[in-house]
């Protein structure tokens, strides 16, 4: 697909990017409903944010506002996600 119109990959940006954020939710909310995040891996969070954030930051370079955006928002939801096992980490309130 080398001359691929950019629609076409705005649409797959932004696909990728929706099914990324929308698969943060279901965390967010049990965590939020039980008050019990003590199944959720600190390290992990904590590796994802980073990774979250060079993803933001090389779409921001390049250019690419799928990328720039889908990443942006899944850094605020993974950061939620890590404040929440902070907050409920042993599963007490």
């Amino acid at each position: 697909m080398e001359n691929a119109p950019n629609w076409l990959i705005n649409v797959f940006g932004v696909t990728a990017g929706l099914c990324s954020m929308m698969s943060f939710l279901p965390q967010i909310w049990k965590i939020s409903r039980s008050k019990d995040a003590s199944g959720v891996s600190l390290r992990m969070y904590a590796v994802t944010i980073v990774g979250f954030i060079c993803w933001t930051v090389y779409g921001a370079l390049s250019q690419s506002w799928p990328v720039t955006l889908a990443n942006a928002v899944c850094l605020v939801l993974v950061s939620i996600i890590f404040v929440l096992r902070l907050r409920f980490g042993d599963g007490n309130a």
